[in-house]
């Protein structure tokens, strides 16, 4: 049955316009981005079968254009509508970070980060440099490395934050195993950043692992 035979408190975009966007599943979600469905199934239809296919929001966002349109009634159009969203909303994370206290921010800090790390396939170290309000600069990818590590240079970032003129970083990196707490590594590598860092009067704010859909932060552990 089309969407448009449906009660109208049961449609999603009705249904959002009346209880708000966090009132609707992932699905109405879906369908609404999707807006039409094909013959034989609407919109939810095809957003319940998005969702099946891949398991969740977060692969339907981390998916190549190939595995995307695979789906039926699923084409390049939409894979590419999908992208501008998912850039509009690292930006708006990113103008949030650029005007305002990052650390007085930890949600949009998260946020950001997730949208751009969570479902890289291999490890991605990056650094978000701030100014002395704690208002980020720039945002960088650093380092990249295989499924297991990225080696990152401590002499090299101190590089990027003399070029910027950062008085303060945050870093990132992903797991892409999916578990998001720190090895050994991750812990000394850490503390080598912050003695790089300290000797040119830069601090290191936090250090965030991203994986399985959690930032897990150093400084909230007390490991910073």
């Amino acid at each position: 049955m089309a969407i448009t035979n449906w009660p109208i408190h049961d449609r999603p975009r009705e249904k959002l316009l009346q209880k708000g966007a966090a009132a609707l599943s992932d699905t109405e979600l879906l369908a609404i981005f999707l807006r039409t469905g094909i013959t034989g199934k609407s919109a939810v239809d095809l957003a319940r079968e998005l969702l099946l296919h891949f398991g969740n929001l977060s692969n339907v966002f981390a998916a190549n254009q190939t595995s995307f349109c695979r789906i039926p009634g699923i084409g390049a159009a939409k894979y590419a509508q999908l992208q501008a969203v998912l850039e509009m909303a690292r930006r708006a994370l990113s103008e949030e970070l650029s005007t305002g206290d990052a650390m007085g921010s930890p949600n949009a800090v998260r946020n950001f980060l997730r949208l751009s790390l969570a479902n890289k396939p291999h490890e991605v170290f990056v650094g978000i440099f701030l100014d002395v309000q704690h208002r980020a600069i720039a945002s960088e990818e650093l380092f990249s490395g295989t499924l297991t590590q990225a080696s990152v240079y401590p002499r090299e970032v101190v590089k990027r934050a003399l070029y910027h003129n950062a008085a303060a970083v945050i870093f990132a990196h992903n797991h892409p195993s999916g578990v998001a707490e720190p090895s050994q590594a991750d812990k000394v590598l850490t503390q080598s950043l912050k003695q790089a860092l300290a000797l040119v009067d830069v601090n290191v704010l936090d250090h965030f692992i991203v994986g399985g859909g959690v930032a897990w932060s150093f400084a909230e552990n007390n490991l910073i």
